[in-house]
């Protein structure tokens, strides 16, 4: 098949899925064209069958912010006309399934590609359900002509908050490729991330306040308490001030590492002993696969899609929101107990390789961009059981 894939291409979850998937079906033989404003962050280097294009946006002096969905539009539909795509597949709905049913439309009756939208978090429960975006979010998902969600949490939110029927939205969990996320990967960081021996206790995300940045500082002191240990903060973002400041505070400057963001990620995983992710939400939690992939034992919280992913008291520990203590002390217990932290190590390694590698995952979307390609596939419909989304 020929396959367009527009996503963000900067630092995140939904970016980085969208870059791998891509990568791994160019690998079996499928044409794959990324249509973005900036390259994306994992598209390093040259790649059979894989296609960049960069979506021009010229400075015109009537507009203060240049309207880039349309320069999008226009974008996928020349890539679609040139290439002969049989599918776009848009990750996040706001504004990339919006962008894409614009450029199916410019065939003008002419048969263009199928759409597929991905929804993977804040374009259902944040950006795409404030009124502003509201009814344009649910048009573009009625448009399309498959639907995934990347977990249970996340169709379920998605037929509540826009009334879109649950049996239309394919859940696809987000994969990794386990090879890359291992432990003993080389080289291995962990003499200059723990020169003294301590335990690595470490956390990745954009650092914005859903990821409740201040409870992984508190929730580190709780640890440090009761086992020599160091933080390493892996990211960027609004709530990085606040840490810093709090480490201060709790005099902790020496035991923590604010490395700002960080591509190889793997490499640093690779030799992490506990990771953190009090998040107030998460739709799926990829950063607490890609740890679990590389024998990482998880606590975080019981919110959104976690639960899909951590077996709560296996792989790792699952605690309400803002109960620092109760994270801190399991976090403790476990960095102290080798038996009990190579059973959770060994768990948590096993789900990931189990449940969500790309082998596994990967089959399941070519499977899904036949049936939606050939028309067998079931279009998202809406739901008027509790009029949602009127």
């Amino acid at each position: 098949m020929k396959i367009g894939i527009t996503c963000h291409p900067t630092y995140g979850g939904s970016g980085a899925v969208a870059t791998e998937l891509g990568l791994e079906l160019a690998a079996r033989g499928h044409d794959i064209h990324f249509i973005t404003h900036a390259q994306p962050f994992r598209l390093d280097g040259f790649r059979e069958r894989v296609y960049y294009h960069e979506v021009e946006m010229d400075p015109y002096p009537l507009f203060e912010h240049p309207p880039y969905s349309l320069a999008l539009a226009v974008a996928l539909h020349e890539v679609a006309e040139d290439a002969g795509l049989d599918l776009v597949h848009a990750h996040y709905a706001i504004p990339h399934a919006t962008s894409a049913w614009i450029a199916r439309e410019m065939f003008n009756g002419r048969r263009g590609p199928r759409l597929v939208t991905t929804l993977h978090g804040t374009d259902i429960t944040l950006v795409g359900d404030h009124p502003s975006f509201k009814s344009i979010t649910r048009f573009s998902i009625l448009q399309s002509d498959g639907l995934t969600a990347v977990s249970e949490f996340l169709r379920d939110r998605t037929e509540e908050n826009f009334g879109v029927d649950a049996d239309s939205i394919r859940v696809i969990p987000n994969f990794i490729d386990t090879e890359r996320y291992r432990r003993g990967r080389d080289p291995c960081h962990r003499a200059t991330l723990a020169p003294g021996g301590e335990k690595i206790v470490m956390h990745i995300s954009n650092f914005r306040p859903v990821k409740r940045i201040p409870d992984v500082v508190e929730t580190f002191a709780r640890i440090r308490k009761e086992v020599p240990a160091r933080l390493v903060m892996v990211g960027d973002g609004p709530e990085r001030p606040h840490a810093q400041r709090r480490v201060e505070e709790l005099g902790l400057a020496p035991d923590v590492l604010f490395l700002g963001k960080h591509a190889s990620v793997d490499e640093l995983l690779a030799c992490s002993d506990l990771f953190l992710l009090p998040s107030e939400s998460e739709s799926f939690g990829l950063a607490a696969l890609e740890a679990m992939a590389c024998g990482v034992p998880v606590i975080a919280a019981r919110v959104g899609g976690l639960p899909e992913v951590v077996e709560d008291g296996r792989s790792g520990f699952l605690f309400p929101v803002g109960d620092t203590d109760a994270m801190g002390e399991a976090g403790a217990a476990l960095l102290a107990d080798e038996a009990r932290w190579v059973e959770a190590s060994d768990a948590a390694r096993a789900r990931a390789v189990e449940h969500f590698s790309a082998d596994r995952i990967v089959p399941i979307y070519e499977s899904f961009y036949r049936s939606v390609v050939e028309g067998n596939g079931v279009r998202p419909r809406p739901s008027y059981a509790d009029g949602a989304g009127g």
